[in-house]
């Protein structure tokens, strides 16, 4: 059977007929939409982030993490073409609405055009951070480009220059639509739509976290926006203004990063299950009946008594092979603090792991936890998609008491540690800061503490800690210090994890590699690929004084804490 087998990031649709989807498996499929039955699958070497179809039905392209793009026949999905050249993730592609060209958004900070044979038409340079999407603007031969800058840019591809620049005042911005007349709509990270027609910007309040994806439909001429405050919104775009029509709230199997209009009035999601789901805009109903659960893990840890645990996007909390509780929600940690083992994730929930018991409601999806102890009271620190740091106590008896919200970041806090005293968190935005465990508050704070987003960090002895971030490096820090320390890893490292003597650091990253550095020789001791999936997390096991790797295929892999 043809199914995803781990989270769908991507979702396209032409004519009512076909659906595409792509996946975090590296699986493409494409689906007949009528039936919702899968037609035919294709794979890319690493995450599968987006997908779109041309202007006829006929092509697709795919956009992926193996730093390529790629151009598939439509039904058979046969591969025509490797649109190469890029030296990061490829995010997003798109059809020119008359020319045999796609033009692609990359993380190397370059938007590329190429034609239908793979070949190299012009490549854009000039913005400095992230470059998460791109469109062709409407009868002409410019594109409009968004990224983590915080700008939209204008480009012509007769010139090969850039034309304009709209500054959204730093905000990062994922996501732009086009209408037929040339409105730009952009959906930034503080959840707002700026409206902007030639010289008139107009920003509208949307939503209560990062706005993920916009997507429009010309025919109705409405405007889908989609948020990590788990909601999808639809408004009317004409009369010069946004007007909201509908908002709808989503169910748990939805992830926001993508969604399509597969006709006037229903729409497909992505999810973190086998296929996608359906909305129908007139009946306000949500169709998930057909997305099954897939086996990725997100989070595995071993707690004093020797029970080991896993959790995942089927939010199924696992004790030594057993399901044990199930939360209803993507999970993406676990925390072992006061006796108790806690989860939660893309819902912003908190959860007991043992009985699924939720003990918290937050604003936005939660990313991490880390525990420590304070005035002899264990406590646990979680951070959020927005970028607070929820601290909790647990006293004796039995207890989940909300202490205090930490400015830890403005954007996602994608790590948190604790080390004798010190609260250290790694941001999206590159940041780091240091509070006080005690007195919970802000010690420090480096704004460009990384080359890359920083994807996660692990504690060190005596206040120290490492972190690791998308410019594939390994830091080791002492205070506001870091040593920088080259990896062996040719793709974005997801996790870190160190003996709790500081005497190993393993570093696991997207593309499947597991590496372990030693600091006092400065020798990677440990250099494999135990999987084509990625690893979503590392956790150092007293207990069988090994690493422990959880990955999206749904195994945990165990890796020496000595020389391979």
């Amino acid at each position: 059977m043809i199914r995803h087998h781990g989270p769908i990031s991507g979702v396209a649709a032409f004519g009512g007929r076909y659906v595409a989807t792509a996946g975090y498996d590296n699986r493409v499929i494409l689906w007949d939409a009528v039936r919702h039955v899968p037609l035919a699958r294709s794979t890319h070497d690493h995450l599968a982030n987006q997908t779109a179809f041309n202007p006829d039905g006929t092509l697709l392209v795919t956009s992926s993490s193996d730093y390529t793009a790629r151009l598939w026949s439509v039904p058979d999905m046969k591969l025509l073409a490797v649109l190469a050249d890029h030296k990061d993730d490829v995010e997003m592609s798109v059809f020119h609405p008359e020319r045999r060209l796609i033009a692609t958004a990359s993380r190397d900070h370059v938007v590329r055009v190429f034609d239908y044979a793979g070949e190299l038409v012009q490549r854009f340079e000039g913005h400095t951070a992230d470059v998460i999407s791109v469109e062709w603007l409407p009868r002409s031969g410019e594109l409009l480009s968004s990224s983590d800058d915080g700008t939209i840019k204008r480009w012509s591809l007769s010139s090969g220059r850039i034309v304009g620049e709209i500054d959204l005042d730093g905000v990062e911005t994922d996501t732009i639509a086009i209408t037929r007349d040339g409105v730009v709509f952009a959906g930034n990270d503080d959840g707002a739509i700026i409206r902007v027609e030639q010289d008139r910007r107009e920003i509208v309040p949307a939503h209560d976290a990062g706005i993920k994806r916009l997507v429009y439909n010309p025919t109705t001429e409405n405007l889908v926006s989609l948020s990590y405050d788990r909601s999808v919104r639809v408004w009317d775009t004409t009369g010069g203004e946004l007007k909201p029509l509908h908002t709808s709230d989503f169910p748990a199997e939805i992830w926001a990063r993508s969604c399509a209009f597969i006709n006037e009035y229903t729409l497909a999601f992505a999810t973190f299950g086998s296929t996608y789901a359906t909305y129908d805009l007139r009946t306000a109903r949500w169709d998930v009946s057909r997305v099954q659960e897939t086996p990725c893990v997100n989070s595995v840890a071993t707690v004093r008594d020797g029970r080991s645990y896993t959790v995942g996007d089927a939010g199924v909390v696992w004790v030594d092979g057993t399901p044990a509780a199930r939360t209803g929600s993507l999970c993406n940690f676990l925390v072992e603090v006061g006796g108790r083992v806690l989860t939660g994730g893309q819902l912003g929930r908190i959860f007991d792991a043992d009985t699924g018991e939720m003990l918290h409601q937050h604003r936005s999806p939660l990313n991490c936890a880390a525990a420590f102890t304070r005035e002899g009271v264990p406590h646990v620190v979680f951070g959020a998609y927005t970028g607070e740091g929820l601290v909790f106590s647990l006293p004796k008896n039995g207890g989940f008491e909300h202490v205090a919200t930490l400015p830890l970041h403005a954007n996602a806090v994608k790590g948190v540690s604790v080390s004798d005293g010190v609260i250290f968190s790694v941001c999206a935005d590159t940041a780091a800061s240091w509070f006080d465990s005690d007195t919970l508050t802000e010690t420090a704070r480096l704004p460009e503490a990384h080359g890359r987003i920083a994807n996660g960090c692990a504690p060190l002895p005596q206040g120290r800690f490492a972190s690791v971030s998308r410019d594939r490096k390994l830091r080791l820090w002492q205070g506001q210090e870091a040593v920088s320390v080259p990896t062996p890893h040719d793709h974005s490292i997801k996790c870190v994890a160190a003996a709790p003597d500081g005497s190993l650091v393993a570093t696991g990253s997207y593309a499947g590699m597991v590496a372990v550095y030693a600091p006092g020789t400065g020798e990677w001791t440990y250099v494999n690929r135990p999987t084509t999936a990625g690893i979503s997390c590392l956790y150092y096991d007293t207990h069988g004084k090994q690493f422990l790797a959880a990955s999206y295929d749904g195994s945990v892999y165990e890796v020496p804490a000595s020389r391979a």
